[in-house]
């Protein structure tokens, strides 16, 4: 008879003093792309787990909680998206959102590293849902910036999903690139929509990424959701010059995706959307902190974000 298999622990910090653990009963694939190490995990809790360098990235039991609203809250926000930009996503899970939109002409995904593609296509079918066969997608493999500086009025929406503002990632977090986003945009109605940091975690990043869009743009409204992948409140913004996310009332978004015909959403809803954006007053003495606007010449974040 053969013995049960002893999980093993995944921890993460999420900062100098604070992280999470997840059990993992077996270790499915490993792998080293130019860029990064792969790994995807089976866990009691969230199913498949995509581990990029040793951070979650993705989970599949409840993804949802994250890819939700990175997308809907923007484009029913946007009156009209056709073309669409994703930055990072390699793993297919925006794409699937942004493509439930039958307006939605064309998606540009800008992945810097193609063997997450790849391996995602391979393993993760049941996050992604062959989005990446979709005829209105084209993948480009090239760095997220120098797509946007590359394609001035091209989009109506424009959606990141990058790793936090560490490494190379850390030039995506800057002024100088928010304002490439906007050059990006083809109306003033583009709308912009990424994650920003949690305020428990990483309360001072979170405040200077808000400060940095607002510097940027007329309408910067963050919506705070709880994501179990990330053992934390998270936050993610809604960036326009035309398109204000905080005048769109619950009914307009519940008429807006039953005009599209979007249905078994799991975490957004009209009531939703408009219950997301209310700041815990905690949230909002975090946001008066005097904090600096991130530059191409400053971009370091000013919480330390340990991942060992």
């Amino acid at each position: 008879m053969s013995r049960p298999t002893t999980p093993t622990i995944h921890q993460e910090w999420l900062n100098e003093r604070y992280g999470y653990f997840y059990t993992v009963r077996r270790k499915i694939h490993s792998c080293t792309t130019a860029f990064q190490k792969l790994d995807l995990v089976d866990t009691e809790e969230f199913g498949r787990v995509l581990i990029l360098d040793g951070i979650t990235q993705v989970a599949q039991r409840n993804e949802f909680q994250y890819h939700e609203p990175m997308v809907h809250p923007a484009l029913c926000t946007h009156p009209d998206p056709r073309r669409a930009l994703v930055i990072g996503a390699g793993d297919g899970a925006i794409l699937r959102e942004v493509l439930k939109y039958p307006s939605i002409t064309s998606v540009d995904l800008a992945e810097l590293d193609e063997g997450v593609i790849a391996f995602s296509k391979k393993y993760l079918r049941a996050v992604h849902k062959d989005s990446f066969s979709d005829p209105r997608v084209r993948v480009n493999i090239v760095d997220g910036r120098k797509f946007v500086e590359d394609h001035p009025g091209c989009f109506d929406a424009v959606i990141m999903d990058m790793t936090d503002p560490f490494g190379p990632s850390k030039f995506l977090y800057t002024r100088e690139f928010f304002k490439l986003v906007k050059r990006s945009l083809r109306t003033p109605e583009g709308v912009f929509s990424m994650h920003t940091e949690s305020p428990i975690m990483r309360p001072n990043t979170f405040a200077c990424i808000q400060k940095t869009l607002r510097s940027v743009f007329t309408h910067v409204r963050p919506l705070y959701v709880y994501i179990q992948m990330y053992a934390a409140l998270w936050s993610i913004t809604v960036a326009s010059d035309g398109s204000d996310m905080a005048a769109m009332t619950a009914a307009k978004i519940d008429t807006k995706l039953r005009k599209n015909r979007i249905t078994g959403l799991k975490l957004y809803t009209g009531a939703q959307h408009t219950a997301s954006q209310a700041a815990f007053p905690y949230i909002d003495d975090i946001l008066k902190r005097r904090v600096r606007v991130i530059t191409d010449k400053r971009p370091d974040i000013p919480d330390d974000i340990i991942h060992r």
